[in-house]
């Protein structure tokens, strides 16, 4: 039996096979698991191909995090494959391209204000969308990229993150009682679709590729992957408002 065995897992953020979502999603499956996707807009048919990719294709419902109609409806949409949730993962972002870049004194508020909707306040939006779904036990698991420093380039999206990881300790605090814990992987650089459109991503392989101690492979989402899984089981009963970093050490190391 693999450690999510039976449980239901809602997955949102899968575009190709290369993110960190899908092989959440693919773990998940064979973990014994449960999965649907999320997605929305032109993406719906690249997730779509993406799903039948997986041990089992899995299937997808539309879900816009920034639309109240299809927050309103996940649930009713969800319950057309699976009568309850076990586990959700957040792996949405986005910032348009002026809050990107090294352009942090230029960007507008408009701008702004669509990077922490979509990358922070969506944690909220989806917590409660899944709240009817979700019982005591239950884990929320968000997609996180260290917030404690300034980045090259990432400029608002860096704000967005901290403002995650606040949101997510909120959360915690309001869901625990509940007994639905909520938790972020802090994940290293990955050569996602995402990643690709952060001007001056290399930047940060450079970082990776030379601080990380126990190495690091851009290349290789499966350990943030597993951290994600392993925090929706049953082996974290305790474990909430945590950060887990999954960065090959990074984070611990001084310039």
């Amino acid at each position: 039996m693999g450690i999510l065995e039976g449980k239901r897992i809602l997955v949102t953020g899968v575009l190709t096979d290369q993110s960190i979502a899908f092989h959440v999603a693919r773990l998940a499956q064979e973990e014994g698991a449960h999965v649907v996707l999320t997605s929305f807009g032109r993406a719906l048919s690249l997730t779509r191909r993406t799903a039948s990719r997986l041990p089992s294709e899995a299937p997808v419902i539309e879900l816009d995090v920034t639309s109240s109609e299809d927050l309103d409806a996940l649930a009713a949409r969800v319950r057309e494959h699976l009568d309850g949730l076990d586990g959700v993962l957040h792996s949405i972002g986005f910032a348009p391209e002026s809050a990107l870049g090294g352009r942090f004194l230029d960007t507008p508020w408009p701008d702004v204000s669509t990077a922490l909707e979509v990358s922070a306040y969506s944690l909220k939006s989806l917590a409660v969308a899944s709240r009817p779904l979700l019982a005591r036990g239950s884990s929320l698991v968000g997609l996180d990229f260290d917030a404690t420093v300034a980045w090259p380039t990432y400029d608002w999206m860096g704000v967005a993150k901290a403002a995650l990881e606040s949101t997510a300790r909120y959360l915690a605090r309001d869901l625990g009682p509940a007994g639905i814990r909520v938790n972020l992987v802090a994940a290293g650089p990955i050569r996602t679709m995402a990643a690709k459109s952060i001007p001056g991503f290399e930047d940060f392989e450079t970082v990776w590729q030379t601080r990380a101690p126990l190495g690091w492979d851009l290349d290789d989402p499966g350990p943030a992957a597993r951290a994600c899984v392993a925090l929706m089981s049953d082996w974290f009963p305790a474990t909430t408002g945590e950060i887990v970093h999954v960065d090959g050490g990074v984070h611990s190391q001084g310039a």
